[in-house]
């Protein structure tokens, strides 16, 4: 995705998982480019950019999903988990890891990752560890 045709089109994606500030956004776009220790995968439909997953190498045995976010009108479609489990099969780290919050907690229990509370890391708002053993 660093060399993703549209570049409005992967922003646009990260604000649907990110707090929408243009700055911030960027930021984080420019992180994706900059950084080896990121990935950005795509999820490409009919030529259309559909889903986004962020990937952060903690090590070489630990990988973090930073973001995940799905085109509205393609959601509840299996998008995010088909993402999910074409990385695994592509990668050989043992762990998969990532933090949300309570909206989106089923999503990554419904994977079967370990979930955690992280208790209220934001004013009104519970955040949850999610880890993955991508090892069977």
């Amino acid at each position: 995705m660093k060399n993703y045709h549209n570049k409005k089109e992967v922003r646009n994606l990260l604000a649907e998982c990110m707090w929408p500030d243009d700055e911030r956004i960027e930021n984080e776009y420019l992180k994706y480019c900059e950084d080896n220790d990121r990935d950005l995968f795509g999820m490409l439909i009919n030529d259309n950019l559909v889903g986004l997953m962020g990937i952060l190498h903690l090590s070489e045995e630990v990988k973090e999903i930073k973001h995940i976010a799905i085109k509205g009108n393609f959601r509840r479609q299996g998008i995010g988990r088909a993402m999910i489990m074409e990385y695994i099969r592509l990668n050989t780290s043992s762990e998969l890891t990532a933090e949300t919050d309570r909206e989106a907690v089923g999503f990554y229990e419904q994977m079967g990752f370990e979930i955690t509370s992280l208790g209220e890391k934001y004013p009104g708002v519970e955040r949850f560890r999610c880890i993955l053993n991508t090892i069977e």
